[in-house]
């Protein structure tokens, strides 16, 4: 062979060592590379052309071959140790999962479940044989999550639509009850409807709202109406508390008189009538004002009672006084007549005689007449 095959040669060698120093820098360069993947497949990159570069059997291509090894079993450690740490990372996830699989507040959860899923996209791999096996136990959580969910929003969506049809049905019964005139009944009533649409909890977003607008009108409805009434009602009561207390200060005028006239007792009574045409002025005042007028009446009546009672004695003491007068009448009438029959003894003419046996007769008659009248006294008397 020529000098000129020799160089050659050398010079091929060359080529091919520095492409291997050169691999083994790019090797070593793996450690920088934060992508795990992506340096892996660097690493099967590498190897590929390492084989492909030609081997010239040389010490020096030996100690560049181990070097190169120990650059990607470095890169190896490494790559490992991450994943180590990936794994980890992946079980914390998967852990978290399964904790809130068990949680109550579902809403809340949803959010964190969705957090912990991004999470996980952000972790790298674990290498290829657990990679599938921790997705999966992290799946199996996250589905058992929203397995529950769904669980739960199908029994949210029946008591939703049994909370609606008992709400539909409250709103029938305040409907019947909107036009009523029992007022204080149909307010209890509607209180207990009240508390059984509480009771009856949430019927859906999309139908609650509507639900309550059209029960609340019936509500609405009645209690405006009531209010109304009661308003007439307050502003008839006021007028007749001021009608009652003109009969009040009516009543106290003729009782401060002290007469107790048949006039002024005619007017008490009527007073009394009239009051009574009067309605109602409220339970809170009608007794007070009731018991005003009523105190005035019986101080009159009793002061009219007093009066007729005096009266009343008055009569009788004159009674008695004339029934006296009327015995001593008699008792003189009877004095005459005795001294008359006493005189006949001594008189002798039949004329004179005749005209005294009549005076007697007279006085006998006189004393009879008052006789009668004091038993007609005393018939009296006796009632």
């Amino acid at each position: 062979m020529n000098e000129n095959y020799f160089e050659e040669k050398f010079d091929d060698m060359d080529e091919d060592i520095k492409q291997k120093e050169a691999l083994i820098q790019e090797a070593q360069a793996l450690q920088d590379v934060e992508d795990a993947r992506q340096a892996s497949q660097k690493v099967n990159q590498l190897r590929r052309k390492w084989r492909q570069i030609h081997y010239w059997e040389s010490e020096y291509e030996e100690d560049l071959k181990t070097r190169f090894e120990q650059a990607l079993d470095a890169f190896y450690a490494k790559y490992k140790e991450i994943e180590k740490e990936n794994e980890a990372a992946k079980r914390e996830l998967i852990k978290k999962a399964e904790e809130l699989s068990h949680s109550e507040e579902l809403k809340k959860a949803t959010s964190q479940m969705q957090e912990l899923f991004e999470q996980w996209k952000k972790v790298p791999s674990a290498g290829r044989q657990l990679d599938d096996a921790l997705w999966e136990e992290f799946q199996k959580a996250r589905q058992a999550f929203y397995d529950k969910k769904q669980a739960a929003w199908e029994t949210m969506n029946q008591n939703f639509d049994n909370a609606r049809q008992i709400k539909q049905d409250l709103i029938a019964k305040a409907k019947e009850l909107e036009d009523s005139v029992e007022w204080k009944k149909t307010s209890d009533k509607l209180k207990d409807l009240m508390t059984a649409w509480r009771e009856a909890g949430f019927a859906g977003k999309e139908e609650n709202d509507a639900l309550w607008e059209e029960f609340n009108a019936a509500r609405q409805k009645f209690y405006s109406r009531r209010n109304e009434f009661y308003d007439q009602l307050h502003e008839q009561q006021a007028q007749n508390l001021k009608e009652k207390q003109a009969l009040i200060e009516k009543a106290r005028q003729i009782k401060d008189t002290e007469d107790y006239s048949r006039a002024n007792t005619e007017a008490m009574k009527e007073l009394a009538v009239e009051w009574k045409a009067i309605g109602s002025c409220g339970k809170n005042k009608d007794d007070k004002v009731w018991n005003e007028f009523r105190e005035i009446n019986d101080a009159y009546f009793n002061g009219l009672g007093q009066a007729n009672a005096q009266r009343q004695q008055n009569h009788v003491n004159r009674m008695k006084e004339a029934r006296q007068r009327k015995q001593d009448l008699i008792g003189r009438q009877k004095e005459q007549i005795q001294r008359m029959q006493e005189s006949l003894y001594g008189l002798v003419s039949e004329q004179e005689m005749a005209e005294i046996e009549e005076q007697i007769k007279q006085k006998e008659d006189f004393i009879k007449e008052l006789e009668e009248q004091i038993q007609d006294i005393d018939a009296k008397l006796s009632e």
